[in-house]
């Protein structure tokens, strides 16, 4: 394991220096307002402010970020705090640039610990991009730390794009909902939730001596919300597929049953709610690390899709970034690798999706593939590679190969990247909202904001 150590406030002498180098990637690009983040002392991501600014300004936010980082790692190190800092930014770095970051001790006041740092961030041509001064309190004491990996910058608070959602959702009138077995607290909880944000009309289906007992453990009244007493999950998740085929609601919410029973009667041939196109799921994921919405799709529906099904999956996504307001949606076909090869078959696929898209068989969308996961999310990691794609690195929709590869990756942005995601299953009459009891509340509430803009949005198109 490797470790920081500091400087005190007496071992440091004027002309002391240290220096870092750093590349500017395009994840940089967007980055919040510098007062908290340039300060060493505070190390909490989530306390960063939410709002993005141009990305000229951001390149230049950038070199303040790593000034802070060679104050607090290395010269004074682990327990400088950081008073004030006075910044000059004469030109932003580019993308690709390699600078070189230097601070320097001008001066000491024993009385309270106080350094002044020149401080400069050089291009590799030599261009000054950030100089200036910051005034520290260097630390009195040796500390000694692990080193930890650098901590990725949060673009955004977690869920703040969400919430975006939900306020754009509002602007619509509600939808009537068929609320599927809502038999436990969390479901109804959230219904009434979506209800008074002036989502939905949440239309209960289920046992009611069930339906009311949940009320009534989550503590909510129901005075005048439709219910539909029905004896059991399977018939409530009948009646509404039958409500939803009368038009009589504008989309389903899954409840306390499982998924493929609610699917089950969906995609039943004599009753269900089939159109020419096959049923998928995308998942919508508000990722901190992430500078957009970002949707991937299929990890809950089609277990192994054919190519016929991938290419109803990819134009489904498309329908639903349209309705979000994405004009030409940025769609990655993933794979292991990003050549194609006759040994991995979701290469060839992805090679026969995006010739359909030049034929006019999926429209609406910029499609590149095979990409593996890194090439589509770094423009950084393709270049090194070789790849130039329209995509890599811009991407707003990634196309899995298989469900388990889906299922696994989305979990592994929630748990580990702290993503939030919702979801929705498009290609029926209506969108399914598909919740599960781990969403959080703004993630269920971001599910219901989906399908709302899509059914009053499609709407729109057809009037």
């Amino acid at each position: 394991m490797q470790f920081i150590e500091n400087r005190t406030f007496d071992e440091l002498h004027i002309g002391d220096a240290a220096e870092i180098t750093r590349t500017l990637r395009e994840e940089n690009e967007e980055l919040a307002a510098p007062d908290q983040r340039a300060n060493p002392a505070i190390t909490d991501p989530g306390a960063m402010p939410s709002t993005p600014i141009d990305r000229a300004a951001a390149r230049g936010m950038w070199g303040g970020d790593l000034i802070s980082e060679l104050l607090s790692t290395q010269l004074p190190g682990p327990g400088t705090i950081l008073v004030d800092v006075s910044l000059r930014f004469p030109r932003p770095a580019s993308v690709g640039d390699t600078v070189t970051v230097r601070v320097r001790v001008r001066d000491k006041a024993s009385e309270k610990r106080l350094v002044t740092f020149d401080c400069e961030c050089v291009a590799p041509s030599g261009e000054i991009l950030v100089e200036g001064h910051a005034h520290v309190i260097a630390p009195n004491i040796r500390m000694r730390r692990p080193r930890a990996a650098p901590v990725a910058t949060a673009l955004f608070a977690v869920g703040a794009r969400y919430r975006q959602l939900v306020d754009a959702a509002r602007s619509f009138a509600p939808i009537r909902t068929a609320i599927v077995h809502p038999c436990d607290a969390v479901t109804i909880a959230s219904a009434i939730e979506a209800m008074e944000a002036g989502l939905i009309v949440p239309v209960l289906i289920g046992p009611e001596a069930k339906i009311r007992k949940a009320a009534a453990d989550a503590h909510l009244e129901l005075e005048g919300v439709e219910i539909h007493d029905v004896p059991h999950s399977h018939a409530a998740a009948e009646r509404a597929v039958a409500l939803g085929r009368e038009a009589s609601v504008e989309a389903l919410m899954k409840g306390a049953l499982h998924t493929d029973e609610l699917m089950a009667a969906a995609v039943d041939k004599a009753g269900g709610l089939r159109t020419e196109r096959r049923m998928s799921h995308v998942f919508a994921l508000d990722v901190p690390h992430y500078p957009k919405p970002l949707f991937i799709t299929d990890a809950a529906i089609n277990i192994a899709p054919d190519l016929d099904t991938k290419r109803d999956i990819v134009q489904n996504a498309i329908d639903l970034a349209h309705a979000l307001g994405i004009q030409s949606p940025k769609i990655a076909i993933l794979s292991a690798v990003e050549t194609v090869s006759g040994k991995i078959p979701s290469t060839i696929d992805a090679a026969a999706l995006c010739k359909m898209a030049e034929r006019q068989q999926i429209l609406g969308g910029i499609l590149d593939g095979p990409l593996a996961f890194d090439n589509a999310i770094s423009s950084e990691a393709a270049r090194a590679k070789g790849i130039s794609s329209p995509v890599a690195g811009q991407v707003d929709i990634l196309v899995v190969p298989d469900l388990e590869a889906g299922n696994m990756l989305v979990k592994q942005l929630v748990y580990l990247a702290g993503a939030e995601a919702a979801g929705i299953v498009l290609g029926a009459r209506l969108p399914i909202i598909l919740t599960s009891r781990a969403d959080g509340d703004v993630a269920r509430l971001a599910s219901c904001a989906l399908a709302q803009l899509l059914v009053r949005r499609r709407g729109l198109n057809q009037s």
